[in-house]
């Protein structure tokens, strides 16, 4: 299992509504909106790194209201 935190840029005033559509991707575990220079924070799991790349490109990408992703797999050092 791999596991993520996404950082997500939204377009001005749509950090709660791209936040409460991630929240119904299968795969996602928990979205919120923040404050700072990201506007919402996901956490996602896939059963690999193929299929995670995957969930951010097809799903959450897509989303209406994104501008920029960046993704930080989880590590256990």
């Amino acid at each position: 299992m791999v596991q993520a935190y996404i950082l997500i840029q939204t377009e001005v005033g749509k950090a709660a509504a791209v936040a409460g559509h991630i929240r119904g991707v299968t795969g996602v575990t928990l979205a919120e909106d923040v404050t700072g220079p990201y506007d919402v924070i996901v956490r996602a799991e896939a059963r690999n790194v193929d299929e995670l790349g995957k969930l951010v490109v097809a799903q959450i990408q897509g989303v209406e209201g994104i501008t920029r992703t960046l993704t930080c797999p989880i590590v256990h050092i």
